[in-house]
């Protein structure tokens, strides 16, 4: 077994308490503008910004730092059509047939349903790959675990770099979403997590009249 090794932190940045009011205030004061969009502009993003915000999500806490993800950042229109239409066959069958009545409900104040023109309409997107399994630095398999939660926190860093830069997003998740790995070529221990839409908003972009649970709902102090 190899002997763990550390090296002193040195990244650590302490601040003054006024100054991490401020800049907790002001971070909240920023995300809270984020909202997911639907209708997104065909204005190009450069691809410097999106391998910032991909470098940003590869800084996440993961189980044993495996760091059991992929991100395949898809801006060719070929490869956007497809995955189009195959979500939307997906989608179909969901609204149609799979989605139980509870869930319909409780999606009907979006405004949701198959026809997702942004999967090409929009600049990039990201599909996010959880993987299962990988390979340690000499080769050996290895198993990965707390997958989920680890890719979660990548994917919520993610989201947030490319709002502080600026961009629109939406989190979209057909169901099943295995079509990726055969459009996108991606290996069998890697799972689909999710589909990253990434762009400018549409100049006439609408958004659903909804709001947040305040703290005093999703938080407790003891």
């Amino acid at each position: 077994m190899t002997e763990p090794r550390f090296v002193p932190l040195t990244t650590y940045r302490e601040l003054p308490p006024d100054e991490m009011r401020r800049r907790a205030a002001e971070f909240y004061d920023d995300v809270r503008r984020r909202r997911s969009v639907r209708q997104f502009s065909e204005r190009a993003v450069p691809r410097e910004i999106i391998e910032h915000a991909l470098r940003a999500a590869g800084t996440a806490p993961s189980g044993a730092n495996l760091q059991p993800w992929h991100f395949v950042a898809v801006a060719d229109p070929d490869l956007k059509r497809r995955i189009r239409v195959e979500a939307e066959e997906e989608e179909r069958r969901f609204y149609r047939a799979r989605a139980p009545r509870e869930w319909l409900d409780a999606l009907a104040p979006l405004g949701t349903d198959e026809h997702k023109p942004f999967l090409e309409t929009a600049p990039w997107l990201i599909a996010i790959f959880a993987q299962r399994t990988g390979a340690l630095p000499d080769g050996r398999p290895v198993h990965h675990y707390y997958v989920a939660e680890s890719v979660g926190i990548a994917t919520g860093i993610l989201v947030t770099a490319l709002h502080h830069a600026g961009l629109a997003t939406l989190t979209h998740t057909p169901s099943p979403m295995g079509f990726l790995n055969r459009i996108l070529d991606r290996p069998a221990n890697e799972r689909p997590y999710l589909l990253l839409v990434v762009g400018h908003p549409a100049a006439d972009a609408r958004v659903p009249d909804i709001g947040k649970k305040p703290l005093t709902e999703i938080a407790t102090f003891l």
